[in-house]
């Protein structure tokens, strides 16, 4: 299979890929590497059992149905797919905003085109779709479990390789919020470089002296590194796998002057509790590194197959 080439795709896609603040060529390269899993070039880059079975010239239309309920993400790369594989000769309806609620049976995506280049795309479409629709689910959960209270939910950069703007994508169709997108856009001082630099304050000091301008948040484990920090200015401070209690002081101690992030095994069920201490942020790596799959299936009608 030849790839519809990236200027030959549909113009209103690519551009609602670049307001969610995906980068379009990123994305369309991401397919196209996905689908060479499926067509490898040295097997001749074929979907045997589509080509056995179905006849070139027979048509069908798909739905894409939720078969629970959650929230949708990453339809818009999967409506994508198909034109990668298909070029102009598939039509893409009914196709719900990403970030929109569903319940079992609701039509997210509908298809229409030849059968075999529908069969072809089923699978890398819905492989984005289903995990997108997982992170943008579970980071719904967070969002309601946290419902009333000042703290918001963030990813981590806990994400599959390659697939990070995704995932951050889809954390955000979720009502979440995003960390840091990568080691170049603001610091965060963890353990290992505490102790590489002789402390909190040492190793705040030095981010702070080599970038002036960089946001710099700071990891501390006890109350005592949160004192010295504090003593220096330093404005952002996460509480690493600190108890409910120890968090209620650390927000007390801190008073306001800076914000803090709890993170650190964190789970849904212990949520509210925790941005009940009065917590800023809660970041959790969950959302993207063990996310359930949202279940998504597509139900197809062929309407001239063959006999």
């Amino acid at each position: 299979m030849t790839p519809t080439s990236y200027d030959a795709l549909p113009a209103g896609l690519l551009a609602e890929l670049e307001i969610a603040g995906l980068d379009p060529r990123a994305v369309y390269a991401g397919i196209v590497a996905a689908l060479a899993e499926d067509l490898p070039e040295e097997l001749g880059g074929e979907d045997v059992t589509s080509v056995a079975t179905i006849d070139a010239d027979a048509e069908g239309t798909g739905d894409f149905a939720a078969r629970e309920p959650g929230v949708v993400a990453g339809l818009t790369v999967a409506a994508l797919v198909f034109h990668v594989v298909m070029g102009h000769e598939v039509a893409v309806t009914d196709r719900l905003p990403d970030g929109t609620h569903v319940e079992p049976g609701d039509v997210v995506l509908r298809v229409a085109g030849r059968t075999r280049g529908l069969l072809t795309a089923e699978r890398t479409a819905l492989n984005y779709a289903s995990h997108l629709s997982g992170v943008a689910t579970a980071t719904a959960a967070w969002v309601q479990a946290l419902d009333g209270t000042r703290a918001r939910v963030l990813d981590t950069r806990k994400t599959l390789p390659g697939y990070r703007a995704l995932q951050k994508y889809a954390v955000r169709c979720g009502g979440g919020f995003n960390h840091r997108l990568s080691l170049a856009d603001r610091a965060m001082v963890k353990d290992n470089h505490v102790l590489a630099a002789g402390g909190v304050v040492p190793a705040y000091q030095a981010v702070r002296a080599a970038y002036p301008d960089l946001r710099v948040e700071v990891e501390v484990t006890d109350l005592d590194q949160l004192h010295e920090l504090l003593a220096v200015g330093c404005e952002e401070i996460l509480l690493d796998n600190m108890s409910t209690q120890v968090m209620a002081e650390a927000v007390r101690i801190t008073a306001g002057r800076a914000t803090l992030e709890a993170s650190g095994g964190l789970t849904i069920e212990r949520a509210r509790e925790v941005a009940e201490t009065g917590v800023d942020v809660i970041s959790v790596g969950a959302l993207t590194h063990s996310v359930r799959v949202f279940d998504i299936g597509l139900d197809l009608q062929d309407r001239t197959s063959r006999s």
